[in-house]
């Protein structure tokens, strides 16, 4: 019979949470004026070591501002990965600008860097680098490589919060990072996101544009059509508490991952997240890869964890494959296509990985896993 129901995700709210929150709306400054929203900026900066925080509406909008205070418009081009969530290509369409899928590298699931080359074209106006489910892209060869042809590398980092590159946290190593803290996010303001950068001109336009471009010296002078991008002040009361227990947070997620990396050593054909000698990712979510003579039989394997009660997701779907994109081109180190990003979601799923998962709950899951693949 199946035990108690376990979700995927859950955000961790507690009492300074609350206290935050509540002392935001007693304030009075429930929208995009208040002290929690610089207080939020600076501590969010200040840990991701960036010089600059702009607090936004949401991990989406992020990527949107950015690109748009970089110049990216109408019929410019941005390479992005094939394999990730739909909202980096979404931004990229909604500029007016176009989405080209270069395909990931098999080892860490993120862009490829030849493939990114490959990619690139006289219209590249930009390239997102998506830290993909926790692990840093190779932003070393990928900023090199758009550096050639003068073009700027934005890191996503909405998987990613408190992840190192080489020693140093992801969000401020390119031109401007962005991260999402959506409830499923390692901390969360409910909706919410942020741009670092360490670009102190590219704040000031990122800053501008996402509040309806006014005009700073100026109150209700508009410089250009901006955005209402803003992040509120209860929002960022939540942020507030939560940054103050990221390192928990981080902390457990990784307990987490080693007692499923235990669970499951002795079930063949099974491997979990990556991690490159160069990159010190975090526990976003625990993804499980099949080996390919099992991909097949992944969806009865969701199936019946679903029956017990275990909630589960598949791997991202490629863009190229969903009705947006399906036009964009696709392209990998040695041709057109994104191979490695339609096996890698064929085979691959994620499980649950809430801070409250016990032992016995990550061996109950881990004994559904054995029982299904050797039924």
């Amino acid at each position: 019979m199946p035990g108690r129901k376990i979700p995927v995700a859950a955000p961790d709210i507690g009492a300074d949470e609350e206290r935050l929150v509540v002392d935001a709306v007693r304030s009075g400054w429930v929208s995009s004026i208040g002290r929690y929203i610089g207080e939020f900026e600076r501590g969010f900066a200040d840990y991701c070591e960036a010089r600059h925080g702009i607090a936004v509406s949401n991990g989406t909008t992020a990527i949107e501002v950015v690109l748009a205070a970089l110049g990216v418009g109408r019929d410019d081009e941005v390479v992005v990965p094939g394999l990730t969530f739909a909202a980096v290509a979404a931004a990229v369409v909604h500029l007016g600008a176009r989405p080209v899928l270069a395909d990931v590298d098999p080892e860490t699931w993120c862009l490829d860097p030849a493939a990114a080359a490959a990619a690139m074209s006289p219209r590249t106006r930009a390239v997102v680098a998506v830290h993909s489910y926790g692990h840093p892209a190779d932003l070393d060869a990928l900023i090199a490589i758009a550096a050639e042809r003068g073009v700027p590398v934005v890191e996503d980092c909405a998987e990613a919060h408190g992840a190192r590159y080489r020693g140093r946290r992801v969000g401020a190593l390119a031109a401007a990072g962005t991260f999402s803290f959506y409830g499923n996010k390692i901390i969360t303001t409910g909706e919410g996101g942020i741009v670092l950068t360490n670009d102190d001109r590219l704040a000031d336009r990122v800053r501008m544009l996402k509040d309806h471009a006014m005009d700073p010296s100026r109150r209700y002078y508009h410089l250009e059509a901006g955005y209402n991008f803003r992040m509120t002040n209860v929002q960022a009361a939540l942020g507030c508490a939560q940054l103050r227990r990221i390192d928990a947070f981080l902390a457990r997620r990784s307990e987490v991952l080693a007692a499923y990396r235990e669970a499951l050593a002795d079930v063949p054909g099974i491997a979990l997240n990556p991690r490159a000698e160069w990159a010190e990712p975090v526990n976003w979510i625990v993804c499980a890869v099949l080996a390919p003579e099992l991909a097949g039989r992944r969806d009865d394997l969701l199936r019946s964890l679903a029956e017990r009660g275990i909630d589960t997701r598949p791997f991202f779907v490629p863009l190229g494959d969903m009705p947006p994109y399906r036009g964009s081109r696709c392209v990998g180190p040695s041709g057109e296509g994104n191979p490695v990003a339609r096996d890698l979601s064929r085979r691959g799923f994620n499980l649950p990985t809430t801070l409250d998962l016990s032992r016995e709950d990550v061996a109950r899951i881990a004994g559904e896993i054995r029982d299904a693949l050797d039924a």
